[in-house]
């Protein structure tokens, strides 16, 4: 996973329902691609919803939410591993 993508994901998982804008990707993520990283994280599984929101200037902007996570896979013994036994 690209960092970029990484840092969004982690941002969505932090805001919750408040969610990120293009505008808090470039503040936050560094990314002026949000769509671009939201397509990946897409690919990669991850169930994210948009809705457009209107801004204090009248402005209708994309909203982006994680819905949930991707499911982990996780192959037999690993958890044994992970877990330290």
């Amino acid at each position: 996973m690209k960092p970029q993508t990484r840092r969004t994901l982690d941002v969505l998982r932090n805001r919750g329902k408040d969610g990120m804008t293009a505008l808090d990707a470039l503040e936050w993520v560094g990314t002026a691609r949000l769509a671009a990283r939201i397509d990946e994280l897409r690919k990669e599984g991850h169930t994210i919803e948009r809705d457009m929101i209107r801004t204090r200037n009248g402005a209708h902007v994309a909203r982006y939410r994680l819905v949930e996570a991707a499911p982990v896979a996780v192959a037999p013994g690993e958890l044994m591993e992970l877990w330290g036994k």
